[in-house]
């Protein structure tokens, strides 16, 4: 294969595709009276649902491919010794970016509602920026992966083992483990205990498949006996996290258990199987991509990625008002009831039909937008626009969009001017 690589490309599209559609399946809009009134989740009423997000929760996978991608950039300026806080900055500021239009559009919901009483929007107030968790956990990592790059090129998997070692210990001592036999009930203690020291792993268990794709991308392990190996690694630990307590749910809502907040040893079992996956699949997939001529959808999703990821929760709140006014079954009961699933498919749509014309004009904006770039001095001013950044993102995600989306506005508005203050360009 000559050119980009596609694989990867590839990986990252597919992962994308899961999580929108994912959310979109989880989320239970409820009517009365043919009047929308609340949302459900999900995995807040069907138990059973906890064991899909075995699939769907491919969040480790997305961090696994985006260190493997940016590790030979990072890796030329480690040898040029030119320091990394600009490409940081310049990964801030691509999120920052589109960040700003997303929250300027929830915070004139936001004002809308205030006057008017905005009776969807408050059944959507949290789900719209829900999802902003994941931006504030890979600015994190990102942060780190130089010095995960020097780890890797130290320790090797030693590097990945350590992370392992940490995420246990926090785990551990999170259940107050005493005796050999607590082990067995090691979940359950987990679960039941305060977060602590599990905090912790906030970072550490997030760390982990950056690690791990940075060792992939230099040939540490690799091929389908490998892959094989970890995907039975992953199917055992998990196996053994469930049997010990640990909820069966690998997202982080609070009715179905929380491997989430903070994750758990549980988690890192579903990075295995993913990892294992992802080398079982890749001769093949390969194969494929050689052959057929996907490369252009790869890479339209790809470049769709941030503002499809940012923009794809609020297409639930136009395809309920549809729902309403069309009488759609967007509200079909439970699992088991007669044409749940019918209504899940009817849902799905309607959040399709409404997300195609915002990502055009989401997209036509941000071709004509200037592409600026990072500051490439002024420790102060990106040290300054990472907080702002992180500030703003957590206001959002804490405090829903009334009044998250006003305040974090204003912290994201300021990132995305003192990340690119010293060019002398303008903030917008």
């Amino acid at each position: 294969m000559t050119g980009r690589d596609r694989y990867p490309d590839a990986l990252r599209a597919g992962a994308l595709l899961v999580v929108v559609f994912g959310h979109w399946i989880a989320t239970l809009p409820r009517l009365q009276e043919g009047r929308l009134v609340d949302t459900d989740h999900l995995l807040g009423i069907w138990d059973a649902a906890g064991a899909i997000t075995w699939l769907v929760q491919v969040v480790p996978l997305f961090v696994f491919v985006s260190a493997a991608v940016s590790t030979p950039g990072v890796l030329q300026r480690l040898e040029a010794g030119v320091s990394q806080r600009h490409w940081w900055a310049g990964r801030a500021l691509g999120l920052a970016r589109p960040t700003v239009t997303y929250l300027a559009v929830l915070a004139g919901l936001a004002l809308v509602a205030m006057f008017t009483g905005g009776r969807l929007l408050e059944a959507f107030n949290t789900s719209l920026t829900i999802h902003l968790w994941f931006l504030l956990m890979l600015l994190a990592v990102q942060a780190l992966l130089p010095l995960a790059v020097r780890a890797d090129r130290r320790f090797g998997l030693g590097a990945v083992a350590g992370l392992v070692v940490i995420a246990a210990v926090a785990d551990l001592v999170r259940a107050d483990i005493r005796t050999p036999g607590d082990l067995l009930t090691l979940g359950a203690r987990v679960r039941d205990s305060a977060p602590g020291v599990g905090w912790l792993n906030m970072l550490v268990v997030w760390l982990l498949p950056q690690q791990l794709g940075i060792a992939w991308k230099q040939g540490r392990f690799a091929g389908a006996h490998t892959g094989a190996l970890l995907l039975l690694l992953g199917a055992a630990w998990l196996a053994l996290a469930i049997a010990s307590g640990y909820p069966v749910a690998m997202v982080g809502v609070a009715l179905a258990g929380n491997n989430m907040l903070p994750p758990t040893l549980a988690l890192i079992g579903v990075m295995w199987v993913q990892v294992g996956l992802v080398l079982l699949c890749e001769a093949p997939a390969r194969r494929f991509l050689d052959r057929h001529p996907v490369a252009r959808v790869v890479a339209v999703l790809g470049a769709l990625g941030m503002p499809l990821y940012l923009w794809h929760k609020l297409a639930e709140l136009p395809a309920a008002w549809i729902g309403e006014k069309l009488g759609a079954p967007i509200d079909a009961g439970d699992p088991g009831e007669p044409g749940f699933w019918l209504g899940r498919l009817v849902w799905i749509g309607l959040c399709a039909l409404v997300v195609a014309p915002v990502m055009a004009a989401v997209v036509g904006l941000e071709m004509r937008r200037r592409r600026d770039v990072a500051s490439a001095s002024g420790d102060a001013a990106i040290v300054a626009g990472g907080l702002a950044l992180f500030a703003g993102l957590g206001a959002a995600l804490a405090l829903g969009v009334v009044p998250g989306a006003l305040i974090g506005l204003a912290g994201v508005v300021a990132a995305s001017w003192l990340l690119r203050a010293r060019n002398g360009l303008p903030a917008g």
